[in-house]
């Protein structure tokens, strides 16, 4: 039996069922009683059982009807609510929503503006993952990715929105710039301690120095006296005291704010990676999709 034939009586016969005769189930569902009659036997037919005792006043339940009646409420109310939510996912963000960012940058900048969407949209169910691997997102079933760094030219299929690039600045500790001295110039700066970013590979990041505005960038090598491989655990090591960092702004401003790190020599600040919002292109006419890419764009611009 094709799953559509399955469907077919049921209407019919839960009203049948709740008005207690096909007469006035015929006026609920605005058709004659002649054809609710000839669908209910229809349906028992092709079930091969009874599912009314018919007498001349009401229709009752058989035992068969009875189970079968609370099967066919319980369809119904599904296919309710599964239109409901199509109907819905037309004007609002609802549904299942999944999303990769970098560990870092995800954490402390887009979680807290997704948990706000959250609580404007209840019936939206991110699922997220924080990574700062590549990820291809039709393979991955990803709806939206927000990268920092990327490729020159984005595959066809994917939507991007360019949001600007970091700035790298060099930050240390009020207690390690007492003890050991500010830097006045570059010459000074590579004489003191490091704070590195560590890869996977067992390198560690160069540090970037941009000599004059709109020149060309230095790419120096470091010798780090801590090398760590989370930017978190970096930060932490350049408020201990353990050196001087270069950190994009999105990662050091609310220490600087509180005092806890102190920017050294601003006019060696430079750009960074650039941060973009990725899509699979047939994902956008989602307004789930369509609302957090209105979101990120605005809260996460880079100016």
């Amino acid at each position: 039996m094709v799953p559509s034939e399955r469907l077919k009586g049921i209407e019919t016969f839960v009203a049948s069922a709740d008005e207690g005769s096909f007469t006035a189930a015929a006026e609920r569902l605005h058709l004659t009683s002649s054809a609710v009659g000839k669908s209910v036997a229809r349906l028992e037919e092709r079930l091969g059982t009874r599912l009314f005792e018919r007498t001349t006043r009401r229709l009752a339940l058989t035992d068969a009807g009875a189970a079968f009646y609370r099967s066919c409420v319980r369809i119904l109310a599904d296919l309710a609510e599964a239109e409901a939510v199509l109907a819905a996912q037309r004007s609002e963000p609802v549904g299942r929503l999944r999303m990769d960012m970098p560990a870092t940058f995800g954490r402390l900048r887009v979680w807290p503006l997704l948990l706000r969407l959250m609580q404007q949209h209840p019936h939206l169910r991110p699922h997220v993952s924080f990574t700062d691997r590549f990820v291809d997102l039709p393979d991955e079933g990803i709806d939206v990715a927000v990268r920092i760094g990327g490729p020159d030219h984005w595959p066809a299929a994917i939507g991007h929105r360019y949001l600007g690039s970091e700035r790298l600045i060099f930050c240390a500790s009020p207690d390690y710039l007492a003890r050991n001295g500010t830097p006045a110039s570059s010459a000074e700066l590579f004489r003191h301690d490091a704070v590195l970013y560590g890869k996977a590979d067992g390198s560690s990041s160069p540090w970037l120095i941009a000599h004059e505005a709109g020149g060309a960038v230095e790419r120096r090598t470091m010798e780090g006296r801590v090398i760590v491989g989370n930017a978190e655990a970096q930060v932490a090591a350049v408020k201990a005291g353990c050196g001087i960092a270069q950190l994009a702004t999105w990662l050091g401003s609310d220490e600087i704010a509180r005092g806890e790190l102190v920017q050294v020599l601003p006019t060696l600040e430079t750009d960074g990676l650039p941060l973009h919002l990725v899509w699979p292109l047939g994902r956008q006419l989602l307004p789930k999709v369509d609302a957090v890419l209105e979101l990120l764009a605005t809260g996460l611009r880079i100016d």
